[in-house]
């Protein structure tokens, strides 16, 4: 026991714990040395990087998208407008596993193959945080369904946005347009001032006006600086910057015009075009068979696409602007007047026509429509009216296709009229050099023969053939045809691109012609001033559309329905002060006076016989009306 006692060594045990402890304080002093300096590295020197990376967790700059001009007709009634709708969105940032996700949305809203494809697409372009559309168009029902499950879908979020929408639905889907998703090829070609511009907005014009005043509908995005939470929902909005929306459009089109227009041709395949003789303003603008403009807004379905793409009436074909038909008799009156000018024919020049017309050392026979002719003496009025087909033969004959060349490209024939519309085609009036250069041969007298009569060769629009009519109807004043009226109030000026020069006396004699065809018993458009308390100058024409042999005659019995001719009318009213010129053109409708003219009857009616204080009150009540609401 003595023995252990000994043993014990206080001194030691005490100077060996003092050391422990002071070793151990020491580690704890380094310890908190290390912690000190890491907190003071974490706080001081790398205090605004990590406050930024924080800040960009916590704090988003989102894109707010111009809301897109409206556009309306000459009287203030809305032709394109912007609705709210909901979208299911997604911020890949957020989603952990993307198929569980849309698995998971697909039991509570319907989604289809083509909206999952669609979402995939978009996430190939897309941008850091920013939210993809999945579903558009989501109903009240559908809404509260991911709202009641929003725990379960991190990432996912329903955003109200404005999409465009067009009340009058097929009646302007080929003036106005519409406006779609932006596809790849679109985004290819962005520089990077429209990859700005562009920011949070799905949509671009596609057609129409939607697309040749795109960067006017368009407007500058805003931005806002909003507060998330860990799933990435909108906390609050820390600063706003308001987006500038687009300018607002008024066009000259007439909506109860278009309708009347729309009407009037029917179920009919083809096009009208009504033009403002004062201005080059574009009144009326249809194209038929149409389709509904609102299917394209948020991506059409592959099923409806593939309805419109495979019908045989081809409705998304813009047959105003991109229909090249061969005119036909309509070209008669600014023949004869190119011939006045020229000096080739005048006023007392007849011609004698036993329903044929021989060229010089040619066996060939050029036949008249009517076919036994219109008699021995048949001057140019006689021949406007009945449209003799041998007077325009032995015309062109005399005269050469370089001054109906000449007095064709003076009217606007062979190229584009330069219209504020996307894709115009610009038709044909052929010369010597093109025949040569297209065809590798010379010009032959017989293809003369055939343009003076607007076939052959000769191609041209609907709107181009109105234009040549408003020229006529103006005495020679070729104005630009023009759809906007005004861009946020601001009118836009008539262009006039060209004057026609002839006598008053050649232009009186046209115009005698052209009435001469609607109110003499032989004329062969009377249907189109049918029970109107003014007058009406026009013209018919008939375009073949499949050729017929030599010493045949034309059988409609004979001919499948798509294979018949084509009828065409072109009128200006009144005609001591023409105020509308229109043409029309009906598909495989055979008879230009009988079928076309009663066309332009209606529109005539129409737009001559509406007060112009009807027209300025509901321009004013509409606009009131646009501006309480």
């Amino acid at each position: 026991m003595v023995e252990d006692l000994q043993l014990k060594d206080r001194h030691t045990e005490q100077r060996l714990f003092r050391h422990r402890m002071l070793v151990a304080l020491a580690g704890v002093v380094a310890l908190l040395c290390v912690l000190v300096a890491r907190f003071y590295h974490l706080q001081v020197i790398n205090y605004e990087d990590y406050r930024t990376q924080s800040d960009e967790n916590r704090i988003q700059v989102r894109p707010v998208p111009p809301t897109r001009g409206l556009i309306y007709d000459r009287n203030g009634t809305m032709l394109a407008d912007n609705r709210p709708s909901y979208t299911l969105s997604l911020v890949m940032e957020r989603v952990s596993d993307l198929d569980a996700t849309l698995e998971l949305i697909g039991q509570l809203v319907q989604l289809d193959e083509g909206d999952v494809n669609k979402f995939r697409d978009r996430l190939e372009r897309r941008r850091p945080f920013q939210p993809i559309p999945l579903r558009f168009r989501l109903s009240e029902e559908e809404i509260a369904r991911i709202s009641v499950n929003e725990f379960r879908l991190p990432g996912v979020s329903v955003e109200a946005e404005l999409v465009r929408y067009y009340p009058l639905n097929k009646l302007f889907a080929h003036s106005v347009g519409y406006v779609g998703r932006i596809n790849d090829r679109e985004l290819a070609n962005f520089t990077d001032e429209d990859v700005r511009r562009y920011r949070g907005t799905q949509s671009i014009g596609k057609v129409g006006l939607e697309r040749s005043y795109e960067d006017v509908l368009l407007g500058e995005v805003g931005y806002e600086n909003v507060e998330t939470n860990a799933r990435g929902r909108v906390l609050r909005v820390l600063e706003r910057h308001d987006p500038e929306p687009g300018s607002e459009l008024t066009l000259h089109l007439d909506a109860r015009l278009q309708q009347v227009a729309s009407d009037a041709l029917g179920e009919n395949r083809g096009a009208v075009v009504a033009l403002d003789v004062k201005n080059g303003g574009v009144l009326a603008f249809v194209s038929k068979p149409s389709f509904d403009p609102n299917l394209f807004v948020t991506g059409i379905s592959f099923k409806d696409y593939r309805a419109l793409s495979d019908s045989l009436d081809v409705p998304l074909f813009n047959r105003a602007l991109q229909g090249q038909y061969p005119p036909g008799s309509t070209l008669k009156p600014m023949m004869g007047l190119g011939a006045l000018a020229a000096g080739v024919i005048d006023r007392e020049t007849k011609v004698k026509d036993p329903g044929f017309y021989r060229l010089p050392n040619d066996k060939r026979l050029y036949r008249d429509w009517k076919r036994w002719g219109h008699g021995k003496e048949v001057d140019l009025i006689q021949a406007l009216t009945e449209s003799c087909d041998v007077y325009f033969y032995d015309t062109a004959h005399r005269w050469n296709i370089d001054g109906m060349h000449d007095i064709a490209t003076s009217f606007g024939l062979g190229s584009r009229t330069g219209i504020d519309l996307p894709i115009e085609r610009p038709g044909l009036f052929p010369s010597r050099a093109w025949k040569r250069g297209a065809r590798g041969m010379p010009w032959f007298p017989g293809d003369s023969l055939n343009a003076v009569l607007g076939q052959g060769f000769v191609l041209a629009t609907p709107l181009q053939l109105a234009v040549m009519t408003a020229t006529i109807a103006s005495r020679g004043t070729h104005f630009k045809p023009q759809v906007v009226m005004a861009v946020d109030g601001i009118e836009q000026p008539p262009e006039v691109l060209h004057h026609v020069e002839a006598s008053e006396e050649n232009w009186d004699l046209i115009f005698e012609g052209m009435e001469s065809v609607v109110y003499d018993t032989k004329g062969t458009g009377k249907r189109a001033g049918k029970d109107l308390d003014f007058r009406v100058a026009g013209k018919s024409g008939t375009a073949q559309v499949v050729g017929i042999a030599q010493g045949e005659q034309y059988d409609s019995e004979a001919l499948k329905e798509r294979h018949r001719d084509h009828a065409l009318f072109i009128a200006f009213a009144p005609v001591d002060d023409p105020q509308i010129a229109v043409a029309v053109l009906v598909e495989n409708g055979e008879t230009g006076g009988g079928v076309a003219a009663p066309v332009a009857r209606e529109l005539f009616a129409d737009w001559i016989s509406r007060p112009v204080e009807e027209t300025a009150r509901a321009s004013a009540e509409k606009r009131e009306e646009v501006v309480s609401g």
